[in-house]
């Protein structure tokens, strides 16, 4: 007897978590989208093309280690511009379209997190000329500050 698509997914992604090249956290995921790549493929072989099963609900399209496309299915870290323009769209009507708020990230989760993590470490805004020139003021006044209080001291 065949074995069921199911079946086939679930021994093809033990054996990349056994292999050591797929982490036990990120199984779940990848054995759905195993899944429905050999569904697709099915439906390919068989002449019964379907369109990919797509996230209804944008929430449930961002993960934590990818983002899928409501357009066309596939699955990235990131929704990237070039991926927009194969739909004719860009990042904004993307987001009209599917109702996705305007400061909502259109990457993965542990990416957003490391990209945060790593603005945290590099703290860009103290590299601004502005804040530069903000720090020197502060250290300016209180030079003054600390004579005058210095001054006072010994009269």
């Amino acid at each position: 007897m065949p074995k069921s698509l199911l079946e086939m997914a679930t021994e093809l992604i033990q054996a990349q978590v056994q292999a050591g090249q797929l982490s036990p956290e990120a199984m779940q995921e990848t054995l759905q989208k195993t899944y429905a790549s050999l569904m697709a493929l099915q439906a390919k072989e068989t002449g019964n093309v379907e369109t990919p099963s797509v996230p209804t609900d944008w929430r449930k399209s961002i993960t934590q280690h990818a983002v899928t496309c409501l357009e066309c299915g596939q699955s990235f870290k990131q929704l990237s511009g070039r991926h927009f323009r194969q739909h004719d769209l860009d990042g904004r009507s993307y987001r009209e379209k599917y109702g996705i708020p305007r400061t909502q990230s259109l990457a993965a989760r542990a990416t957003t997190a490391r990209r945060k993590q790593i603005v945290q470490q590099s703290r860009p805004w103290e590299k601004t000329p502005r804040y530069v020139e903000a720090q020197e003021a502060k250290a300016k006044v209180a030079k003054k500050s600390g004579r005058k209080k210095a001054v006072r001291g010994e009269g």
